[in-house]
């Protein structure tokens, strides 16, 4: 099973020197997998979690290719509606090729409202537009004229009915964000019977968790997976990875922007995973 992290490319104390420092922690932690988010007009409604400034996530991830060598690269997770699905397979085709193959394409249908405003897309079709442009995107890549039939992993969040569906039709992974472990294993097996019903492959497990480390343990049926001591998210980890998660990305973040000045506690309880991982996955920190 990967291990990823989700890195914020936001925030009041993220700039160049931050994403780099980021991506050295992230690979020299021995971790797989390095993802960001995706907004583009930061509206109010996105500000309030997710301010400026915001780094464009092709463009940070293309320089993040040519800072790191082995650690994979993704998107958690890009809003499908607000790029011209042609211009996102191009990126995304492109990007993987420069980075040596290393990208992973995680898609989501939106909720910013303000947002989709701003940028013209209409947020009640945000769903089908979504479907529509994951089929155009993956028909892109089939071009081998001019894409080599380019095979990048995309990863489909949602955690409603249709987001399971679009997953099974439409994804490699399924993508859920920062859920119980409860509610994650009824879900993978409604994901499972959506599967059997159109007579398609199940697809791979691949959520993104919390990353909460507390000196005291968590409890109740709030607890999300990753939140709690050192040895809950552990278990949390092996729980997954007998559910059949072939990824699992670990999100830092918990929503005050204030945090993005202080990445050093996020960085430590990485580290704090790491080291529990296995010994051989934990590398010297790089800063």
């Amino acid at each position: 099973m990967e291990i990823g992290v989700n890195v914020p490319n936001f925030g009041p104390g993220t700039d160049p020197g931050v994403l780099r420092s980021w991506a050295r922690t992230v690979e020299g932690l021995g971790f797989d997998l390095l993802m960001v988010s995706d907004h583009v007009a930061i509206t109010p409604d996105v500000a309030e979690r997710y301010p400026a400034p915001f780094y464009e996530p092709f463009t940070t991830l293309s320089w993040l290719a040519g800072l790191t060598t082995r650690v994979r690269l993704g998107t958690t997770v890009l809003i499908a509606p607000y790029r011209h699905p042609l211009l996102t397979a191009r990126m995304a085709a492109n990007l993987d090729d420069l980075s040596g193959g290393r990208l992973v394409l995680g898609v989501g249908v939106g909720w910013a409202r303000q947002e989709f405003a701003a940028l013209g897309v209409p947020f009640e079709r945000r769903g089908r537009l979504t479907d529509d442009h994951l089929r155009d995107i993956r028909a892109a890549w089939a071009d081998t004229a001019s894409y080599g039939n380019r095979r990048i992993p995309v990863w489909v969040g949602g955690t409603s009915d249709a987001g399971l569906r679009r997953a099974v039709r439409l994804g490699d992974a399924w993508h859920p964000l920062r859920c119980t472990m409860p509610w994650l294993r009824e879900a993978a097996e409604r994901l499972e019977a959506y599967a059997d019903g159109q007579r398609l492959p199940v697809p791979a497990l691949a959520p993104r968790i919390a990353l909460h480390v507390t000196e005291a343990p968590v409890g109740g049926p709030r607890r999300l997976a990753g939140e709690g001591t050192i040895d809950q998210i552990m278990d949390d980890l092996d729980q997954l990875r007998l559910l059949g998660a072939e990824a699992v990305v670990l999100d830092p973040y918990h929503g005050d922007p204030r945090e993005t000045c202080r990445p050093q506690t996020s960085r430590q309880a990485l580290a704090t995973v790491a080291a529990h991982l296995s010994p051989s996955r934990t590398r010297t920190e790089q800063s």
